[in-house]
């Protein structure tokens, strides 16, 4: 049995609901899904400078789990950028915000 998902505190907001390459639809590129967590984690490191230490305490998770999340967000976006594909936020599985 799988351990419960621990509850994370995401202070961003999102601005709309895809970001892509400027003129190309949305429908015609690669969705790489990003998850609410994730984005909170990159921009607490990468934006606001803090250590995943610091970004664990104010998401409430594990440095761990952070370094995880900003692992998996760098590839994400850096995917999307050298692909030329979607970042679609979605807040769970199937969900578009």
């Amino acid at each position: 049995m799988a351990r419960p998902r621990k509850p994370r505190s995401c202070g961003c907001t999102f601005c709309g609901q895809a970001y892509h390459p400027a003129g190309v639809p949305v429908h015609t590129l690669e969705q790489i899904r990003l998850f609410p967590d994730e984005l909170e984690a990159l921009r607490l490191c990468d934006m606001e400078g803090l250590t995943q230490q610091e970004a664990g305490r104010r998401m409430g998770v594990s440095r761990g789990t952070v370094q995880r999340l900003v692992k998996q967000a760098r590839g994400k976006v850096a995917r999307a950028l050298v692909e030329g594909g979607a970042l679609v936020f979605t807040q769970q599985e199937g969900e578009i915000l």
